[in-house]
């Protein structure tokens, strides 16, 4: 018979109901070194670089490294654990990973962050390097600095965080790790002995920058005798836990069943979960000041990104991170494809808002397309995938209006018209703009673009800045075979198709990066659609007085072809202040009410027509131009 005393029954961790990859035994022992582990043996870093640089292929070398995941090609791009990531074989959300580490016999506990690297998702970057005390630089070693490149260096200098720069990718013929680490000391004035050289596919060298992450990254500087305070760098919702939020913990310690407040609304909760991310959750009952946890409240715990989270004793408590506005680029509106989805797609929209704290939701109706929401974005990717994470997440499909940048207008006598406060209003859907006349000027958004390109491309970047209405910027040569260009740009030239047309006309080498520069006045007017005198609300636009009559004619054209033809003849128009700046006719169905008659007098025939004509005209003046619900959406749509 079988002695019981000799078996060790030990719980497993699970993560979403998915069992945890991990040997038991490992998770035992790290259980036990995390409640000894020492605050000065904590790292918290960053991996940021341009977009496809190898950030995600250095982290699962990383995590093969520290025992985390097994080699093998089944464990590529763990920590891309979304779809629309794998898919597009980009990076489009920050993920946190626990390692650890054990370094000259003492173990060490690194929270890894794995950025993004496209401009569109540059908030995900923001709020990871607040969680952390420095960055692997990761600089393509056949690509060199890139533009992204400029932006995550600036980004790391302005937090104060320890760089290490690094090359990757070392291992491919066409390297050249002397010109990068010259561009590295032109650029960024980083010693080239202080380089790190890689191969994140392969795994060379990757076990010394582990041990440089130790050596060269500090601790955290935290308060332990503290209160409990914290800052929420994440959240997302689970189905039946609630929103759970990625904290980064500055002072105290958080234990399972605390007490807990939000700084927002002060109101109490308990802490019902707690666990690391390794990337998998592993539950712990206690974290300390200097870790990166997942803290769950419950159902109505509540939680957002940029939110504190303190101790009840704590009363004047201090902001813990300074994470700039987010400044939305691109508006677009979200409809549902049918007004009997709206429950099911708010709820999906609030659930993938909550992930991806960069949007903005507001409500918004549509005559054409009924109730539906104004969404924010930074910018024409990020839209792609907010819409795409909506279909393969959550089953929601949606009508996706063509986006706009936001305009400001300065208006007069603010106080006295109804509506408006002051006298500058933001306009992010043209619907909303006030009456022309009471419209003292227009403000467009500016962004200063950074641009690297070959030598040999500079007068076809130039000449494309210059026709999207660019002015230039001083600029400064990366090394003899690549120049960096600054442009201011208005945000509506860049926004639509730049980077694609710069791509094309750079065979693919040269790299583009942009940065607000705020508003700027701006000759805009506003430009309505007729249909036989009759205002189409949902085609008005804001254009430039330069892009005018190009505008004009492209979408009374486009309009031609989609509205389908009526019993009268329709006028389309495009009107800026009562001028008529284009016009296409579209031709009425016609009868041959002369086809009955076979022979007689001539004034018969002209008689009958005459009746035609005269009802032709009666209609005209009373009927209305029916434009099914498809066209206005082929219109609208991108």
């Amino acid at each position: 018979m079988m002695n019981l005393r000799n078996i060790h029954f030990i719980p497993l961790i699970t993560r979403r109901n998915q069992i945890h990859k991990c040997s038991i035994c490992r998770l035992n022992s790290t259980e036990t070194t995390l409640q000894q582990i020492d605050v000065k043996r904590i790292r918290n870093f960053s991996i940021v670089a341009h977009v496809d640089h190898g950030k995600s292929t250095l982290a699962d070398r990383l995590l093969e490294l520290t025992g985390v995941i097994k080699p093998g090609n089944e464990n590529a791009q763990v920590l891309d654990q979304l779809q629309a990531k794998r898919e597009r074989g980009i990076t489009v959300k920050a993920v946190t990973a626990s390692l650890n580490y054990t370094y000259n016999n003492e173990p060490y506990l690194l929270n890894l962050i794995d950025t993004p690297g496209h401009v569109d998702f540059s908030n995900e970057v923001v709020r990871s390097v607040t969680a952390c005390q420095g960055v692997i630089l990761l600089v393509d070693a056949n690509e060199g600095v890139q533009a992204q490149t400029v932006a995550v260096h600036s980004l790391a200098k302005r937090n104060n965080l320890v760089i290490i720069p690094t090359l990757n990718k070392v291992d491919l013929p066409r390297a050249d790790p002397a010109k990068v680490k010259a561009q590295l000391k032109s650029v960024f004035h980083i010693e080239p002995d202080t380089v790190l050289k890689v191969s994140a596919k392969k795994g060379w060298g990757v076990k010394e920058l582990l041990e440089a992450i130790i050596t060269r990254i500090p601790p955290p500087n935290i308060q332990s005798n503290d209160y409990f305070r914290a800052h929420i760098i994440d959240t997302w919702h689970d189905k039946y836990r609630g929103v759970l939020c990625l904290a980064y913990i500055h002072s105290g310690t958080l234990k399972l069943g605390q007490p807990v407040k939000w700084k927002s609304d002060m109101k109490q909760h308990t802490v019902k979960f707690l666990a690391l991310l390794r990337p998998n959750e592993e539950n712990i009952t206690e974290a300390v000041a200097g870790q990166v946890v997942m803290v769950g409240l419950g159902p109505k715990g509540g939680g957002s990104v940029g939110d504190s989270l303190l101790s009840p004793e704590a009363t004047n408590c201090k902001d813990t991170a300074s994470v700039p506005a987010v400044r939305h680029m691109v508006y677009a509106g979200i409809f549902p494809a049918d007004q009997s989805q709206h429950t099911q797609l708010s709820d999906s929209i609030k659930k993938l808002a909550l992930n991806d704290s960069a949007v903005s939701v507001s409500v918004d109706s549509s005559p054409a397309l009924g109730q539906g929401w104004r969404v924010g974005f930074l910018g024409l990717l990020h839209l792609d995938v907010f819409t795409q994470r909506l279909l393969q997440e959550y089953k929601a499909e949606a009508i996706l209006t063509a986006p706009s940048v936001p305009y400001k207008v300065k208006i007069k006598g603010a106080k006295v018209i109804k509506h408006y406060k002051t006298d500058e209003v933001i306009v992010t859907n043209p619907l909303q703009l006030p009456d022309v006349n009471n419209i003292v000027e227009y403000y467009e958004p500016f962004v200063i673009g950074t641009i690297i390109t070959p030598v040999e491309y500079l007068g076809a970047v130039n000449t494309l800045c210059i026709d999207r209405r660019g002015s230039p910027l001083p600029s400064s040569a990366v090394d003899e075979q690549m120049t960096m260009l600054q442009y201011i740009l208005p945000l509506s030239e860049v926004v639509m198709d730049f980077h694609d047309t710069l791509k094309s006309i750079t065979s693919g080498f040269a790299s583009f990066d942009y940065q607000d520069y705020g508003f700027h006045a701006s000759p805009l007017v506003r430009m309505d659609i007729l249909l036989n005198g009759v205002l189409v609300d949902e085609l008005t636009s804001i254009v430039h007085t330069s892009r005018l009559e190009y505008n004009a004619r492209k979408l009374t054209a486009r309009l031609k072809e989609m509205i389908p033809r009526q019993m009268v003849q329709v006028a389309i128009q495009a009107v800026v202040g009562g001028k008529v700046f284009a016009r296409e006719t579209l031709k009425a169905y016609r009868k041959d009410v002369t086809a009955k008659l076979y022979g007689g007098d001539v004034t018969r025939r002209k008689k009958l027509l005459k009746q035609q004509a005269d009802g032709k005209k009666k209609m005209r003046s009373v009927a209305n131009i029916k434009i099914p619900r498809n066209t206005f959406i082929d219109v609208l749509k991108r």
